[in-house]
Parts: structure tokens; C-alpha cells; sequence
């Protein structure tokens, strides 16, 4: 993955998330929202240290290739080691390795932070992701079926987790 870098992902990075966000919604088959929130929104609903950018090229700038970013599934305590992810790579980035060093950055900060579980729902039709979960250590939990509409149509969802080793 030559001329791509790991960073936080902060403010100014947010018209291109975003961007990548919704190019994501447009192809139908990455979550049942249909627009991409404001910055505002976005910002509040992920957690500190735990949401990264992919760019291109070393200097301090660069175009975002990717991002991911984690939420709490709830507020309370006995889910306190319990995180949900989405992973978004922009349509020219995929196939380079992207995708897969952006769950690693997050995998190593949720390690960090004593969080015990990451978790995802996938439509099953998006085999490229559910792929890259396994071999990020995903495993299937279960299939939420008809789960909810999404386009007029019931869609099921794949429930995935990844358990931290590092945290007995």
C-alpha cells in the first residue's frame, strides 16, 4: 500500500467522508441510510480515537481515500467494550489494500482503549466487504432477516463481530 497513510480523521477532512459516505449509499448495497448526515451529525455520533482516515501521499495533506469510524451500541456499562464500525472506501481506491489498513488502525485503537468487541451489520449482497470482515478476523454472528426496508424492499442483514484477543 505505497503513498498511503493512516491519520486521525478531524474536521477538515470531512467534505471528502462525506463525499465517499454517500458515494457508498448511492450504490445501494452499504447501509439503509439513503443521505449522508452533515458534519455536525456525523462528528457527534463517532468516537474519539477511534475514527481514521486512508490518504494519499505523505505529505500533510492529501486526498481521503477512506475512512472508518466506530459508535457505542449503548450507553450502558455492561456495553462499555462494545463498539459498532462502518468501513467506506472511495469507488477509485478499492482493491488496495485500503480497506483492510483502515480496520487495522481501528482494531489496534479499540485494542488500546479496552474495548472487547467491534461489530457490523452487512447486506449480504456486499460479498467484498463481508469478505474483507473474515479476513480481519470477523466472524458471522447471525443473518437479521427483513430487518428493515431499504429501496422498498425488505433487506437481511449479516451480523458480524470481531473479539479482541488482547482482552481477557
Amino acid at each position: 500500500m505505497t503513498g498511503v497513510r493512516i491519520d486521525e480523521l478531524r474536521p477538515e477532512h470531512a467534505e471528502q467522508v462525506l463525499g465517499i459516505y454517500q458515494a457508498g449509499i448511492d450504490e445501494g448495497n452499504a447501509t439503509f441510510e439513503t443521505q449522508a448526515p452533515d458534519w455536525a451529525t456525523f462528528d457527534k455520533a463517532k468516537l474519539p480515537g477511534h475514527r481514521f482516515v486512508a490518504l494519499d501521499g505523505d505529505g500533510d495533506g492529501g486526498r481521503v481515500l477512506g475512512w472508518v469510524a466506530a459508535s457505542a451500541v449503548s450507553d450502558r456499562c455492561a456495553y462499555a467494550g462494545v463498539v459498532e464500525h462502518s468501513v467506506y472506501v472511495h469507488p477509485d481506491a478499492r482493491g488496495r489494500g485500503v480497506a483492510r489498513a483502515l480496520l487495522d488502525a481501528l482494531i489496534g485503537s479499540t485494542e488500546s482503549a479496552g474495548i472487547w468487541t467491534i461489530q457490523s451489520g452487512i447486506f449480504p449482497e456486499n460479498g467484498a466487504s463481508l469478505a474483507l470482515h473474515e479476513r480481519a478476523g470477523f466472524r458471522v454472528i447471525g443473518i437479521r432477516e427483513r430487518i428493515g426496508r431499504h429501496d422498498g424492499a425488505w433487506r437481511d442483514v449479516v451480523l458480524l463481530e470481531r473479539r479482541s484477543s488482547a482482552i481477557t
